[in-house]
């Protein structure tokens, strides 16, 4: 059997060449954040393969380090998100979550606390989750008609609370 790295001799490892990966990944990148995460992710793929118990130790983890520094960057350039370029401002634009809405949903959150569990999982089924009355009778173990008959009296004593 194959033995692994023991941890410590990992974390010696990754604090004596962070420093030069770190001055790779940033010539790479040119920028600090991504060469930051392009070391992080190299270091994690290098404890991941010096842990692997099946595989043969690493004759020389530096170069190992270094080559998966450099596909790694390679591979996330080739990814669509890379040419991704954040806003240098934002746009002043209003989130759709109104005042009203947010009274709204609090009126929801209130009407459903005052139901009965079986009577709340009958309104939430049928009308936020848009389940059949088939299936919402199959899932609560009801028959249709005591669906329909719940949600019809659910909704009544909704309708009451929220209108006060």
């Amino acid at each position: 059997m194959i033995e692994t790295v023991p941890h410590d001799a990992f974390e010696e490892f990754a604090r004596a060449r962070a420093p030069h990966l770190y001055r790779a990944a940033w010539l790479l990148s040119g920028q600090r954040a991504e060469a930051e995460d392009l070391v992080q992710e190299t270091l994690a793929k290098v404890y991941v393969r010096m842990h692997r118990r099946l595989a043969p130790p690493l004759d020389n983890p530096a170069a190992y380090a270094q080559v998966t520094l450099t596909r790694t960057y390679i591979s996330a350039r080739r990814r669509r998100s890379s040419a991704e370029v954040p806003y240098g401002d934002l746009p002043d634009v209003v989130t759709s979550d109104t005042a009203d809405q947010a009274i709204a949903r609090v009126d929801l959150e209130e009407a459903l606390a005052a139901l009965s569990p079986t009577d709340r999982a009958v309104v939430v089924l049928r009308y936020l989750d848009d389940v059949a009355v088939d299936e919402v009778a199959r899932t609560l173990r009801l028959s249709p008609g005591a669906v329909k008959n719940r949600s019809m009296r659910a909704l009544a004593r909704m309708r009451e609370r929220t209108t006060r």
